[in-house]
């Protein structure tokens, strides 16, 4: 039949068939960036409260146990009607009296003494609110609980009013306020309460639980702030941050510092504290059980969101009065390699750059390809191109190469480096001729290799010779590592050897009688803090050292570019500065077979 063509018979986005939901994007960033601003406390859960948290759904279990254990004794539960109001409205009368009058009385028990220091501490020690703290407690307060949630119940069936849709109500309704109240997000607008002055002592919100966790010694209601009143313990401070959450909402304040970062594989998609934070405060893995979420990974964040998303925030953390922040660029690594692609990410990178400038970010950090040579030259085709940058663009190699350097032996006399006209190739080889070690700089070209060995000092250029294969290395123990080498390369290294590398990826550890070593690190102050994700591979508080770079050149106020080449000259005074501010090389060692 052929179908009319009237005025709006066809929708908007027919066109885009399957891609249609990319429309979605748009709102669930608006939805994020709202839930920032209504956010009560901005400061991050850390790692303690991430890992206290991990069992927060013990309750449900727990309940699930309760109730099947209803269920079988007292088999006339499954003949009940599925709906009656009356019973409803009981459940929700009988909760209101004896439950929330009780509950408060307890509650207040808990906060004194020993019940405090040995029960109810546990949950309060969560300093950040969330919905997973509801759940954070001990086994004792969940039975004093479950008592209470028992008592409507059982009212009600005593006077033959229960049906199914009761247990619903209750239950879901239930869970979903405890959940809302510590959800760290003022999402009771103002005008319910201007309406209906009454239901701010009948309807608990964040701003008042987000009180009884700062002060602990008011608020002490489960849902209803009535029995607070009427017991003297209402802190009105809740309705004053209610009022300015709602009218004036959080003002962002612009980090310091931005790192930008980009996916690597599809597993790293969920290892950020938004999607997964369990996860995410663990270094990135392929474990079985990641694969079982991939298809709430598609649906969860589509891969035409993914495509068309700008940079967003994934995490933050401070040092002292430092703000800082990690951004995202929706591309997987193996994105970066395609050509019909680059423009496209120069052109996300660059945006990222002048909303950055835009909102007083004062150094930007490139991490990982963002800082590719071959598509943007480490950050100098956006200096280039804005001169008036008031940010400063940092690619972070000075401290990489830095820190790689302080991982050789004190005593080594030479070592074999492959990518050694790279960037941070070049910049080992002209800093360890400096301190007479022997470099075999491994590349094809001679002309290239020339070129290195001409920007170093006269009297060190006799510690730089150059190879071109890796059979020259076979009688070297210390192998630096900036290009790839598969099986057939690493087995020219002798016995013993360690492989130090800055190659992206890592190499594949294949010999077992070698050492190998990680990607250069650091370990973040001890004055880090909201720190709760790792960042990728890396073990907790261990940040890559492009990542420090960037910390560092903000932290010292540092006002110059760091992009193009490495200034050999500032490896020392880089590095000296990671280690007056607390940074420190990572406890973990170099991995042997």
């Amino acid at each position: 039949m052929q179908q009319p063509k009237l005025p709006l018979f066809k929708w908007p986005w027919e066109g885009l068939n399957n891609y249609k939901y990319s429309l979605y994007v748009p709102l669930i960033l608006m939805a994020l960036q709202e839930i920032r601003r209504r956010q009560i406390q901005s400061f991050s859960a850390d790692f303690d409260q991430v890992d206290r948290e991990y069992h927060w759904d013990n309750y449900i279990l727990c309940q699930a146990w309760v109730a099947t254990i209803g269920h079988a004794c007292f088999p006339g539960l499954s003949s009940l009607p599925i709906w009656n109001y009356r019973g409803v409205i009981s459940v929700l009368l009988l909760h209101m009296g004896p439950t929330e009058l009780l509950y408060y009385c307890i509650h207040r028990a808990f906060h004194r003494g020993s019940l405090f220091e040995n029960y109810h501490s546990f949950h309060h020690a969560s300093t950040r609110p969330e919905p997973s703290t509801a759940g954070t407690n001990s086994f004792l307060e969940q039975l004093v609980m479950v008592s209470l949630m028992a008592i409507p119940i059982l009212g009600v069936g005593l006077m033959g009013e229960a049906s199914i849709g009761m247990f619903y109500v209750y239950f879901l309704g239930f869970d979903f306020i405890k959940f809302m109240i510590h959800s760290n997000v003022e999402v009771v607008p103002l005008w319910l309460f201007r309406m209906f002055p009454f239901l701010k002592y009948l309807l608990a919100i964040p701003s008042y639980h987000h009180v009884h966790h700062t002060k602990l010694d008011s608020n002490y209601c489960l849902f209803m702030p009535l029995y607070d009143y009427l017991g003297g313990t209402l802190n009105q401070e809740a309705f004053i941050l209610h009022f300015n959450m709602r009218c004036k909402g959080q003002d962002r304040r612009a980090p310091d510092l931005v790192f930008l970062c980009h996916g690597v594989d599809f597993t790293s998609v969920i290892h950020v504290p938004y999607y997964w934070r369990t996860f995410a405060a663990r270094p990135c893995s392929s474990q079985w059980y990641v694969w079982i979420f991939m298809p709430f990974i598609w649906l969860g964040f589509p891969v035409w969101g993914w495509r068309w998303a700008p940079s967003h925030v994934i995490s933050k953390y401070t040092i002292g009065e430092l703000n800082q922040e990690t951004w995202v660029l929706p591309r997987l690594a193996l994105q970066f390699f395609l050509p019909f692609g680059q423009d496209k990410i120069n052109n996300l990178i660059e945006e990222a750059i002048l909303e950055a400038d835009r909102i007083g970010v004062k150094v930007i950090a490139l991490g990982g390809l963002v800082k590719n040579e071959v598509l943007n030259g480490g950050g100098e085709l956006f200096v280039r191109k804005h001169p008036n940058l008031h940010i400063r663009v940092v690619h972070g190699n000075t401290l990489t190469t830095a820190v790689l350097l302080h991982e050789l032996p004190h005593n080594v006399d030479h070592v074999f480096l492959t990518g050694s006209t790279s960037k941070i190739g070049k910049a080992i080889a002209l800093y360890l001729c400096k301190k007479r070690v022997r470099v075999l700089m491994l590349t094809t070209s001679f002309e290239r290799f020339n070129a290195v060995r001409s920007q170093a000092p006269a009297k060190y250029r006799q510690y730089l010779e150059h190879v071109s294969k890796y059979e020259a290395g076979r009688f070297c123990k210390t192998w630096i590592i900036g290009k790839w080498a598969g099986y057939k390369e690493q087995m020219w290294a002798p016995s013993g050897t360690h492989f130090y590398q800055f190659t992206l990826p890592k190499i594949i550890e294949f010999r077992k009688n070698c050492k190998y070593g990680d990607s250069s690190a650091l370990k973040l102050p001890d004055t880090a803090k909201g720190v709760n994700s790792c960042e990728y591979t890396m073990p907790r508080r261990v940040v890559h050292a492009c990542h420090a770079g960037g910390v560092i050149h903000a932290l010292e106020g540092y006002e110059h570019h760091e992009v193009g080449a490495i200034d050999v000259d500032r490896l020392d005074t880089v590095w000296d500065a990671a280690m007056k501010h607390g940074f420190r090389p990572p406890s973990r060692s170099s991995k042997i077979h």
